[in-house]
């Protein structure tokens, strides 16, 4: 039997990768026509194409710029014909685009009111989700308006244990599962390499000349950009506090100034904070996914809290930042 081949109008774009052998490598780019899939077609990649940590951006069924890079990457890294056409084996490994979560009680425990002020979120001993809907898109990784057009009616600030919703099927970030603490050095990822392109909003992990994953990325700003250069992970943190600081955010320079802000998914840092040998700059989570590639970060290296909790288990300290 012919594989069955999804073909569609077609749209241009590039796509930039690179070899592990230098720090400092000149980007190849592979210019690929990709069509506009249907919707459920888009949702079944996107899921498949996260599921194996080359993340699309945040799932919404669209043919999105990280969408169409984190594609051609998959296709590239696992040297596949870098086209538009979809064959039957990638839908078939998401086989049911959507599933069923049951809201629980423990889930509307951990939301609750953020205030607006730092001074005031100084004051509390954890930056919860604001509501069932930042709740479960994040769970999902997924746009907020994506899973409301999923669930039509819904009153999503009077939702109750046992309520079902319809949800992408991707695998979830259970953010129940992450404990506060360090996270050690690990010894089968000690060679890897992480290369952050600022132009392309990329992060992309090699190992051993392979391309392991690629996430979507906000990597600082035109006022503080980020880094470029050849940086370590000195140390990485679950659930950090974050010291808020506008004098370091702003202009590099470390103020007394400052509130220490408490862990939680609204924390802006999100779920991880990895310090480079570069003070003030990381990698590290946010508690605003759907800005990532589109709004500026002060310097830092900014991803959603799901792809930073999965970077943490792709990476190590002690790695190699690459940033140019």
């Amino acid at each position: 039997m012919k594989p069955f081949v999804v073909m569609l109008p077609f749209i241009t774009i590039s796509i930039v990768a690179f070899a592990q052998e230098s720090t400092t490598p000149p980007p190849r780019v592979y210019p690929v026509a990709l069509p506009n899939y249907d919707e459920e077609t888009a949702t079944r990649l996107q899921i498949f194409l996260d599921n194996s940590d080359f993340a699309p951006g945040k799932i919404d069924g669209r043919m999105g710029e990280f969408f169409r890079k984190a594609l051609i990457s998959y296709k590239h890294a696992h040297a596949m014909p870098k086209t538009g056409a979809v064959d039957s084996w990638l839908l078939d490994q998401v086989p049911v685009t959507y599933t069923t979560y049951t809201v629980r009680e423990e889930d509307l425990k951990s939301i609750g009111n953020v205030p607006s002020s730092h001074a005031e979120q100084a004051k509390l001993k954890w930056l919860p989700y604001t509501s069932p809907l930042e709740f479960v898109a994040e769970r999902y990784h997924s746009a907020e308006s994506y899973i409301q057009k999923l669930n039509p009616g819904k009153n999503w600030e009077h939702l109750q244990p046992g309520e079902e919703l319809k949800v992408p099927n991707v695998l979830p970030f259970e953010v129940e599962k992450f404990t506060e603490g360090k996270i050690p050095e690990n010894p089968a990822f000690v060679a890897r390499k992480i290369f952050v392109d600022t132009k392309e909003h990329l992060l992309e992990v090699f190992g051993n000349d392979q391309l392991v994953c690629v996430f979507p990325i906000t990597p600082g700003s035109k006022t503080l950009p980020a880094p470029v250069g050849t940086w370590k992970i000195l140390g990485a943190t679950i659930w950090p506090w974050f010291r808020y600081d506008e004098g370091m955010l702003n202009y590099g320079v470390r103020t007394e100034n400052y509130y220490n802000l408490p862990p939680g998914p609204n924390n802006l840092v999100g779920v991880l904070w990895m310090g480079l040998n570069k003070p003030g700059i990381g990698i590290h989570g946010t508690n605003n996914p759907e800005t990532i590639g589109r709004a500026a970060s002060h310097g830092c290296i900014r991803l959603a809290n799901w792809d930073a909790a999965r970077v943490k288990d792709l990476v190590s300290v002690g790695n190699t930042v690459i940033i140019f």
